[in-house]
């Protein structure tokens, strides 16, 4: 491999020849990374475009209907309650660990322009979904303490965020590097454990429960937010994939037997560890949903990522038993599903979200 020297930070060489589309890696590259053209990965330009082009703010959702409801005595039952806020518990710090993998972790050793552009926007993205939850605590007037140390307080929550941190613990160390083999299949194991485990399994689960709320026009304005995020999360998880299998196709022989081996243990552990978040915040099943259709779910969730990455699938014969999900995900359509706002994301609705 070649020596990772590229970090935008070098001192300028005078008179330096101009970087060609072919010296452009996903990782390792010696070219000047301060260059965004020539592109070489129209993929993370198209992401990065079609973030912007998604872009909102959770201020623009009223939660007026939403804050009615809470406050009513009969308006949710205490099952709905518990779920809502172990929901919410996990997603309000969930989005700050993902921001600080990307900008203390990946963005370090990706040593490419534009795929750095994407990061630099999602991150961005990231701060606005701790913003939505920072907006829903205060306008249900819950207990912040509560709702942001949950990932510290509730054992099913605590064991997914350190499951997927031990991961990136030792690539924000300033001797990390990816120049070995050894690092380098560190850096992909931590891209697996964020990009395909945390957001494009673990939060499946949340998503299905607040969307399935909003079918049933209850806590409408945070099921609008949810549906906001989830089209955020596509793309974020379309881009790592992307990313992963760069690598993989530069750098192939990092992608062993027994690495292959190793990243579907990681998959099976996150089922596992997804699964018990179902069952705890889901203990007896609730708005035509319950933890062993949860399970499932997560069965298919994992086969889809499995066959993105060219991997065989954990759970043949594994069944999609929300069907509606991919309703809702329909982004081109005029109005959300719960008719609150008119809409047209026609750019991000051409992206696969599962």
């Amino acid at each position: 491999m070649q020596n990772q020297n590229a970090t935008g930070l070098e001192a300028i060489e005078a008179g330096a020849h101009r970087v060609s589309v072919d010296e452009k890696r996903m990782i390792n590259c010696r070219a000047d990374v301060n260059q965004l053209l020539p592109l070489k990965y129209e993929w993370a330009w198209e992401k990065y475009l079609a973030g912007c082009n998604n872009h909102w703010m959770p201020t623009e959702v009223p939660m007026g209907a939403d804050i009615a409801l809470w406050r009513h005595p009969d308006g949710l039952t205490a099952d709905e309650r518990l779920m809502i806020k172990r929901n919410l518990g996990f997603f309000a710090t969930s989005e700050s660990l993902v921001a600080n993998n990307i900008v203390l972790a990946i963005y370090r050793h990706i040593t490419n322009p534009e795929c750095r552009q994407y990061l630099l926007r999602q991150a961005f993205e990231e701060a606005i979904h701790t913003h939505t939850f920072q907006y829903i605590v205060e306008s249900l007037d819950l207990d912040e303490g509560e709702l942001f140390n949950m990932y510290r307080e509730v054992p099913s929550i605590t064991d997914k965020a350190a499951w997927a941190l031990k991961y990136t613990q030792n690539l924000e160390s300033g001797h990390f590097d990816t120049t070995s083999r050894e690092g380098a299949q560190s850096f992909l194991r931590d891209l697996v454990a964020f990009y395909v485990v945390f957001e494009g399994m673990w939060f499946y689960t949340g998503f299905a429960q607040i969307l399935s709320l909003g079918r049933q026009n209850k806590m409408t304005g945070i099921a609008e937010m949810y549906q906001y995020i989830l089209r955020d999360e596509s793309i974020h998880l379309n881009f790592g994939i992307d990313v992963i299998n760069q690598i993989r196709h530069e750098n192939p022989e990092l992608w062993t037997n027994d690495f292959e081996q190793e990243v579907l243990t990681m998959l099976r552990e996150a089922v596992e560890l997804e699964v018990a978040y179902a069952r705890d915040t889901m203990p007896r099943g609730m708005l035509g949903l319950n933890a062993d259709m949860c399970e499932e779910y997560m069965h298919f969730i994992t086969n889809r990522r499995c066959a993105q990455l060219g991997l065989k699938e954990l759970y043949p014969g594994a069944t999609n038993p929300f069907p509606w999900m991919s309703e809702v995900m329909d982004l081109q359509k005029e109005k959300n599903f719960f008719e609150t706002r008119v809409t047209d994301y026609r750019t991000g609705g051409a992206l696969q979200w599962d």
